[in-house]
């Protein structure tokens, strides 16, 4: 009896306990439309089953867009803030390198998201992107820093890397290929599962401070 009174009061103490399901939309490109992968297999889905296995009581929107840039998710950002939405995950900027879009564009952009959701009061989670060394070190510099430097900005938590699960394969190619899709682009089912895993203990800060607004 008392193991339960005491697992009651720490299910209480929940910053999402007793309260109405958070409300996050996962704003970003194919990496968070799930490209490639059964719709249960994204990395939407997965990480709702995450966050419910962690006892997070969570509604996630995929808003998600195959090939979209920051141009494009600052263009919707402000339909994709219905009045419902309590917190925001930002994963974009991979199509940008893909197109040498510069650094400044790319902070331009992501600028207008964290703006809309600041009036909005929509807490959010910025996901960083790091760009290869093929466009230079000064563009590489560059891009790097616009994503801590916005989320330092405009309060926003902050997630170094989409692929973080991923990143001690990085150096193991044939580990790796089994993480990935063949495009060696989008990562697979498998790969999605351990890409969750990483940002999922972030994730559940964005839903303790939603809960706390």
């Amino acid at each position: 009896m008392r193991k339960f009174f005491v697992g009651l009061i720490f299910c209480l103490s929940a910053p999402w306990a007793m309260a109405a399901p958070v409300t996050i939309a996962a704003l970003g490109d194919s990496l968070t439309q799930g490209y490639g992968l059964p719709e249960w297999e994204g990395f939407v889905p997965q990480l709702r089953g995450w966050l419910a296995d962690h006892g997070a009581d969570v509604r996630l929107i995929n808003a998600g867009v195959s090939g979209d840039t920051t141009a494009g998710g600052a263009a919707r950002v402000g339909w994709t803030l219905t009045p419902e939405v309590d917190a925001m995950i930002v994963a974009l900027g991979g199509n940008d390198l893909l197109r040498g879009i510069a650094p400044e564009v790319v902070r331009a952009n992501l600028e207008v998201i964290l703006q809309e959701a600041q009036q909005a009061d929509v807490a959010v989670l910025l996901i960083g992107m790091q760009a290869p060394g093929n466009y230079g070190p000064d563009y590489k510099a560059a891009f790097d820093a616009v994503y801590p430097d916005l989320a330092e900005t405009y309060g926003a938590l902050y997630a170094e890397s989409f692929f973080a699960g991923l990143e001690g394969l990085r150096d193991d190619p044939g580990a790796l290929t089994r993480y990935m899709q063949p495009d060696g682009i989008h990562p697979s089912a498998e790969g999605v599962e351990r890409i969750v895993a990483a940002l999922g203990p972030r994730v559940l800060e964005l839903v303790a401070r939603a809960a706390e607004k």
